[in-house]
């Protein structure tokens, strides 16, 4: 039996194993290049993304709010709504999704906490202005709440509506 193949965007046909290891090598370098402080403007000009059909590609950014705090009781829901109407919501009016639950992570100093989080979702069109944006709603999330850090993951999509 032929091993399994895929038809890559130039048409060429890649074994199915290949296509994956290729498809992990696009994420690492994607998330080297995140690491070393190059913006999407940078990264989009260096490779092309494309969608099917309608789809348009768009930025995602995932961030990751914990809702505990040091010496307080955690981030209640009434907290977290007045958040997202003064910081998120201003800064990307078109919309985002909020999704939470449970979730762990190692603190700086190498304790496990155990605590509720929110995470947001956005899509957005990959421009240098929503970086400052995001970087803004993580800063104020900082401040306000006193944590330690609010992760940030950055991707592309293809979207359509």
């Amino acid at each position: 039996m032929a091993p399994r193949s895929q038809v890559n965007p130039m048409g060429l046909h890649i074994p199915t194993v290949t296509a994956a290891r290729l498809l992990a090598f696009a994420a690492l370098c994607e998330t080297v290049a995140f690491g070393a402080g190059l913006s999407w403007s940078t990264l989009s000009r260096a490779s092309a993304f494309s969608c099917r059909g309608a789809a348009q590609a768009m930025a995602r950014v995932e961030l990751l709010f914990g809702r505990a705090r040091r010496d307080a009781l955690p981030v209640s829901d009434a907290e977290w709504a007045d958040f997202l109407d003064g910081e998120v919501t201003p800064r990307f009016p078109a919309g985002f999704t909020v999704l939470s639950g449970p979730g762990q992570w190692r603190s700086s100093d190498g304790a496990v906490a155990r605590e509720d989080a929110h995470v947001l979702l956005i899509w957005h069109e990959a421009r240098d202005s929503a970086d400052a944006k995001i970087e803004a709603i993580r800063l104020a999330y900082r401040q306000k709440f006193d944590q330690e850090s609010v992760m940030r993951v950055d991707g592309m999509s293809c979207v359509s509506f």
